[in-house]
C-alpha cells in the first residue's frame, strides 16, 4: 500500500462511521430485503436484489419492487407454492439482460433448495461446512446449475471464481447476510460463514477509490484483484475487512459529501 497502515486505517475508519449507517439504506439495493422480517423473504429478496444490482440504482429499486409485487410481496410463500399457474405473474419480467427465462429458473432453484434446507446459506457450504469464500462461490455456481434443464443463457447471471470473475454481486449478497454489527445495515443472519473470511465486493466505484488509496496494484480487475483488495483491508481490520466496502463505494458515489482523494493517499 502507498501509505502507512495506521494513516489509512484512521482515514477509512472515520469514513466507515459516516457511510455504515441506516441513512445508507433507502437508496441502496439492500433496502429491498429490509422491507421484510421473515428470514426466508430476506434471503430471497436479498439474492434477487444483489443479482439485479447493475445499472442506475433508481432503476434497480424499481425493478426489485416490481418483482416483489409480482410475487405478492411474499416471495417465500409464492416460490414454495410453485404451481405453474402461480408462476404466470413472473412472465414478462425483464431487467437489462435478465429476463423471465432466467427468473423462472431462479425460482425453480430456490423452490428445490428450500424443500431440502431451511436457509439459503446451505447452498454456499460443503456438506454443511464452510471452507473458504472462493470454495463457497464455486460450489454455489455448480449447485445452482445442477439441473438438466438449466438454461445456458442464465449462467451469465451467476458468477464464479472459476471464471476469474470478481463475483461482485454474490460477494455483496454474502456481506448482507453474514456481516453483523450494531449499525443496522447488514443483516448478520448467517452464522456458519465467518465474517472475517468475506471478500470485498468490487465494482467500478470501489475499484476507483481503492486504486487511489493504493489498496489495489493489479492492472486488471478480476477475482485475484478482489482477493488482493480484501487482503489489504484485512490488514486494517482482520475481523471485519469488508466493512470498508461502505467507504470505498460511498467516497466514489456520494457527491454530497464533496469527496476528493486526499493528496496523501495519492
Amino acid at each position: 500500500m502507498s501509505v502507512p497502515d495506521f494513516q489509512l486505517k484512521h482515514f477509512l475508519d472515520e469514513q466507515v462511521d459516516i457511510y455504515n449507517s441506516p441513512t445508507f439504506i433507502p437508496n441502496d439495493p439492500i433496502s429491498i430485503p429490509h422491507r421484510y422480517s421473515d428470514k426466508h423473504d430476506i434471503e430471497i429478496m436479498g439474492f434477487f436484489a444483489a443479482t439485479l444490482a447493475w445499472g442506475q440504482r433508481k432503476t434497480i429499486l424499481q425493478k426489485c419492487s416490481e418483482l416483489a409485487e409480482r410475487m405478492n410481496n411474499s416471495p417465500y410463500s409464492f416460490i414454495m407454492k410453485n404451481d405453474p399457474g402461480e408462476l404466470k405473474p413472473l412472465v414478462g419480467f425483464k431487467h437489462r439482460t435478465f429476463n423471465d427465462t432466467d427468473l423462472l429458473y431462479f425460482v425453480d432453484f430456490l423452490h428445490r433448495h428450500y424443500q431440502l434446507y431451511d436457509s439459503l446459506e446451505d447452498a454456499f457450504l460443503t456438506d454443511g461446512l464452510f471452507i473458504s469464500i472462493e470454495n463457497s462461490l464455486t460450489q454455489f455456481e455448480k449447485k445452482f446449475f445442477d439441473h438438466p434443464d438449466a438454461p445456458k443463457r442464465t449462467r451469465k447471471h451467476i458468477a464464479t471464481p472459476a471464471r476469474n470473475s470478481t463475483c461482485k454481486r454474490l460477494n455483496m449478497f454474502l456481506r448482507w447476510m453474514v456481516r453483523n454489527d450494531d449499525k443496522g445495515v447488514d443483516f448478520g443472519l448467517w452464522k456458519r460463514i465467518p465474517q472475517h473470511a468475506l471478500i470485498c465486493p468490487i465494482d467500478v466505484h470501489v475499484d476507483r477509490t481503492a486504486r487511489q488509496l493504493g489498496l489495489i496494484t493489479r492492472k486488471q480487475t478480476d477475482w485475484k484483484t478482489a482477493v488482493e483488495l480484501t487482503e489489504n483491508l484485512r490488514s486494517l481490520d482482520p475481523n471485519d475487512p469488508v466493512k470498508y466496502d461502505f467507504t470505498l463505494f460511498g467516497l466514489s458515489v456520494d457527491q454530497k459529501n464533496g469527496y476528493k482523494a486526499s493528496p496523501q493517499f495519492g
